[in-house]
């Protein structure tokens, strides 16, 4: 604490949102955002072209078609994995983003358990990994740059 009083600091008082160090909590959650997107793509375009593999339910609360459904996942991914791209160099309104969308995708997930219980319930341990990845690497960031 008595650091923080000795006056003004070099250039790294504010440092730059798109050039930030990034920690190997934040580099996981970038490569989990990759993953999961590109999972959520596949996840779908399943569902858009109508595949056997999914079992469509009766009488579900949120009974929604099996195409409406996969362009949820399709535009969830694309999202998810632009994100991660970002995250991966340094954009720090990707993380943001990140934990907004992997949020978004777990429900999603949640809401998709009838029509594929195992990847829905793969994707949402993905997200939620995601979320605490990018909010405890931010959180070790700035703890790392209070420190220099």
């Amino acid at each position: 604490m008595a650091s923080d009083a000795t006056g003004p600091r070099a250039s790294h008082e504010h440092p730059s949102p798109w050039h930030a160090s990034t920690s190997g909590t934040t580099n996981l959650a970038a490569a989990l955002m990759i993953f999961g997107g590109v999972m959520a793509i596949f996840e779908g375009i399943s569902a858009i072209a109508k595949d056997n593999l999914f079992v469509v339910t009766r009488h579900y609360v949120f009974e929604f078609s099996l195409a409406g459904w996969g362009w949820v996942h399709l535009i969830l991914g694309i999202v998810l994995l632009v994100a991660g791209g970002a995250v991966i160099r340094g954009a720090l309104w990707a993380r943001f983003l990140g934990v907004t969308v992997a949020g978004l995708g777990a429900v999603a997930n949640f809401l998709w358990l009838p029509y594929y219980p195992l990847w829905a319930l793969v994707l949402i341990a993905v997200n939620i990994l995601v979320i605490w990845a990018l909010c405890a690497g931010m959180q070790r960031e700035a703890d790392a740059g209070r420190t220099t």
